[in-house]
């Protein structure tokens, strides 16, 4: 019967600061604390006085890697407060945006940091050059990358921290050569991230447990921006009621705030996404899942391992619906939609790579925030890795060596692609 603690002190490479503690006694998991250590930074609180244009890039430096949808997500709430409806173009250039941002993102976090505990790897660029596969795999995740910086670089400005969205619109506009070169990457990657979702299908590592799933669902095509509110049991609401299902849940230990969904944790991400919305992908990225041996069957899935296979398909879509936007649209240049400022309530909910974002804004008369709120999937999906942990360290009990526990929590917590996903072995153990 084991009694230890285990104590992740400090992870670097990472958005953030977060630990992780796990109490065993007599051979029974009594407590999982899933810390995030990050000192408040008081967004919503700095907010207060900024005008609605500036509010979009305050808080996308909220998060560098998801700062364009942190970005899109505040724009959304702005005009809701404003009463600005978006032009269609300007709905066209944002999920761009987002597809730009779904490919670079989900690349980073599957080849770079969980690829590699396929292959025995400590690090994606231990990969040998002279081993026929590894040499195509490294290639390939800075490819697809590459791929989705350009289209964001194209359409936004920049890959992380974009210029061109703004409240009403765009400040800029692709031209077509810049066009023409993004449908050529775009394209050229393909045939690699066929490869990802084959190798993730094909990964060795399961655990399963049900929970609840809840996504940002559109009514035609799979998206990341319009919807409405989905959950696995059966659920559906405006997003503008999103916040009103969520319970804040204080944590004591932590420096984060998680939230439950009718009393109980539940997931976010692109596990949720394509268990809820798989039918909803875009023609080509389905005829070519039905080659790779009816991937889509395996979904809707409690596999949180599949979390990550979910994410390959993700690349794939907004590869094919990129190159379908981008083909068939003229982009033209348009003035900003201008409101007249006036008190008002804004909601914004999109879906950000780890899952559903949720932006709110108080505005008054003189067109500046007087208060809001900001949730991020990792906070929604803080509860149920803490119970994720606890039942996979059960059940490595009592047969199990120490670094063996270590490095399957790793892996548990990276299948998530929490914001701490870009520690490759940040696991430091004190053993009592």
């Amino acid at each position: 019967m084991h009694s230890f603690d285990l104590s992740l002190e400090h992870i670097t490479k990472i958005e953030g600061n977060a630990s992780l503690s796990v109490k065993v006694e007599d051979g029974k998991v009594k407590d999982v604390n899933f810390k995030t250590m990050e000192y408040k930074r008081f967004f919503t609180e700095a907010m207060k006085g900024k005008s609605i244009a500036a509010l979009p890039a305050h808080l996308a430096r909220i998060c560098g890697t998801c700062s364009n949808a942190h970005i899109i997500c505040s724009i959304e709430a702005c005009e809701n407060a404003l009463g600005i409806k978006a032009s269609e173009q300007t709905k066209i250039l944002r999920a761009l945006t987002l597809h730009g941002l779904i490919i670079r993102d989900h690349a980073l976090h599957l080849y770079l940091f969980s690829m590699p505990d396929i292959y025995g790897k400590d690090a994606f660029l231990d990969f040998d050059e002279n081993n026929p596969e590894e040499h195509q795999l490294l290639h390939d995740g800075f490819e697809v990358k590459a791929a989705g910086n350009f289209l964001a670089t194209l359409i936004s400005g920049r890959s992380v921290h974009a210029t061109y969205p703004a409240v009403g619109g765009f400040l800029h506009f692709p031209d077509k050569s810049g066009i023409d070169e993004a449908i050529k990457k775009l394209q050229s990657v393909r045939p690699a991230v066929l490869r990802l979702i084959e190798i993730f299908k094909n990964a060795p590592f399961h655990f399963d447990r049900e929970t609840q799933y809840m996504a940002l669902v559109p009514e035609k095509s799979f998206g990341y921006i319009i919807g409405d509110i989905k959950t696995s049991t059966g659920e559906t609401y405006e997003e503008e009621k999103f916040r009103d299902h969520l319970e804040h849940v204080v944590l004591p230990y932590s420096q984060a705030s998680a939230y439950q969904y009718d009393g109980d944790g539940y997931m976010v991400g692109a596990l949720a996404r394509i268990n809820l919305a798989k039918d909803l992908l875009h023609l080509e990225t389905k005829k070519s899942l039905k080659l790779l041996g009816d991937i889509l069957d395996l979904f809707p899935s409690t596999d949180v391992f599949y979390n990550n296979l979910a994410q390959a398909i993700e690349i794939l879509h907004s590869i094919d619906e990129s190159i379908d936007l981008l083909s068939n649209n003229n982009f033209v240049p348009e003035p900003l939609i201008k409101a007249v400022p006036h008190e008002g309530v804004g909601i914004g909910v999109i879906e950000a790579p780890r899952g559903t974002l949720y932006h709110k804004v108080v505005i008054g008369a003189d067109g500046v925030a007087k208060e809001g709120e900001v949730i991020v999937p990792t906070g929604q999906n803080q509860i149920n890795i803490e119970r994720d942990v606890a039942i996979l360290v059960q059940n490595l009990l009592p047969d199990t060596s120490k670094e063996k526990i270590e490095f399957e929590i790793e892996k548990l917590i990276r299948a998530y692609d929490p914001c701490m996903s870009c520690a490759a072995h940040f696991l430091k153990v004190n053993w009592e």
